[in-house]
């Protein structure tokens, strides 16, 4: 089998075991294509024919293209672009491995360059509280609303809350049921303004078991790029460049800030890894050295 051929089935069965997202198996389809395009221009015709040594080569020139190519390989990879190939690698390599087609392990021993973890940004609770209730007024103010309250409120991804249909949502309880990565369920609570906002978009009508919570255009669900430019439309007079993420990351930051319950935040968040979510210990700590700064008295600037 080649290459293209051993990829494409990795492909097809990646898809149908981990029911990724459309976006992350475009991604494990973009990383692999680097690596098909390697070894072609290394003349390897076999994934056997792929050494520890080849691998470090090709990390060697994605970081630090040799001066005098020319196309899309002189632009130099970020280190976690890099990371996120290299993990693709290994998940094809264990794939081909199990599957009998590959007798050893291409990247056994090789490292990406050190990713410096950004932390991310968050809005502050005045922020958030100005954002979800800035009414632009219209139609669309109803649903504006119940959408930037739920997204707060809740911490949905942006795939989970543009595919949210009427019936995933308890309001007498407080409750929403989302799909997450991998289809995996988990049920979160709905804040008290989320609910209100809700229940006054539901009787405008539309409001079905199987309907879209949030329409878009001709009673559709909404698109995700519908809601990032109506965000940014919504947080145009923010100091800070909202995006939909952000506000995913903000109610992760004030839900661990308050409670300090790693563990339930994961479970919120739906994270596979706790070691995902510890990011926003990071951020709690710079509000909290911040608040230290100000107040001692031995560390106040003069």
């Amino acid at each position: 089998m080649t290459p293209r051929a051993s990829v494409e089935a990795f492909l097809g069965h990646f898809a149908a075991e981990r029911a990724p997202s459309a976006h992350t198996l475009a991604a494990y389809r973009r990383d692999l294509e680097k690596l098909l395009a390697f070894m072609d221009s290394e003349g390897l015709a076999s994934f056997d024919d792929l050494s520890p040594d080849r691998l470090r080569t090709m990390i060697a020139r994605l970081h630090r293209p040799p001066p005098g190519r020319k196309g899309a390989d002189t632009r130099a990879l970020e280190p976690n672009s890099i990371q996120r190939l290299l993990s693709a690698c290994r998940t094809l390599f264990r794939y081909l491995t199990r599957e009998g087609r590959l007798a050893h392990d291409p990247a056994a021993g090789v490292r990406g360059p050190k990713v410096r973890r950004k932390l991310p940004q968050v809005l502050d609770a005045d922020e958030a509280k100005e954002l979800v209730e800035t009414n632009l007024g219209g139609t669309l103010a109803p649903r504006d609303t119940a959408m930037m309250e739920l997204f707060y409120s809740s911490g949905l991804r942006l795939s989970e809350l543009c595919g949210l249909r009427w019936g995933d949502l308890d309001l007498d309880g407080g409750q929403v049921r989302v799909l997450g990565k991998g289809n995996k369920e988990r049920i979160l609570p709905v804040g008290r303004f989320a609910v209100a906002a809700l229940r006054a978009l539901a009787a405008l009508g539309g409001a079905g078991h199987d309907q879209a919570v949030f329409k878009g255009r001709g009673g559709a669900p909404i698109g995700a790029r519908a809601v990032q430019l109506r965000l940014a439309k919504l947080s145009s007079g923010q100091a800070k460049r909202v995006h939909p993420h952000m506000l995913r990351h903000t109610f992760a930051s004030h839900m661990l800030e308050s409670s300090g319950d790693l563990r339930s935040v994961q479970e919120l968040l739906g994270h596979a890894d706790i070691a995902t979510t510890q990011i926003y210990t990071h951020l709690d700590f710079q509000h909290l050295a911040k608040v230290y700064d100000a107040a001692h008295p031995r560390a106040k600037r003069k």
